[in-house]
């Protein structure tokens, strides 16, 4: 009896799981990579689509929001940079790409007089 037991151990042993499947660790990690790409890789390319194309559209006479919080009007442009009148003779040069957010004057009339 103990020989066919340990016959039998031997056995169990040496057949293993069947090869390939879903349990395969490089499916799991295909998966991983496919759903890291949806989660966190695509939304991020999207957004920097969006900021480029909204640092692309600013002009002179825009109200914007730095990324640093900071409210003001352009009042020049160049290729990188813009510069922000942020009250009464005061002008900051920003990098465009700080640019956060554009108000138009429109919008910032209409908040001004809620």
């Amino acid at each position: 009896m103990i020989l066919s037991f340990s016959h039998a151990l031997v056995l169990a042993q040496a057949s293993g799981g069947a090869p390939g499947g879903l349990g395969n660790p490089l499916w799991m990690f295909v998966i991983m990579i496919v759903m890291m790409y949806f989660i966190a890789i695509r939304p991020q390319q999207k957004r920097m689509k969006e900021h480029q194309a909204l640092i692309s559209a600013v002009k002179v006479d825009d109200h914007v929001i730095m990324e640093s919080g900071i409210h003001g009007i352009i009042t020049s442009l160049k290729d990188r940079t813009v510069t922000v009148k942020i009250a009464d003779g005061v002008k900051v040069i920003f990098e465009r790409s700080k640019i956060a957010a554009v108000t138009k004057k429109s919008d910032v009339v209409e908040a001004e007089a809620a």
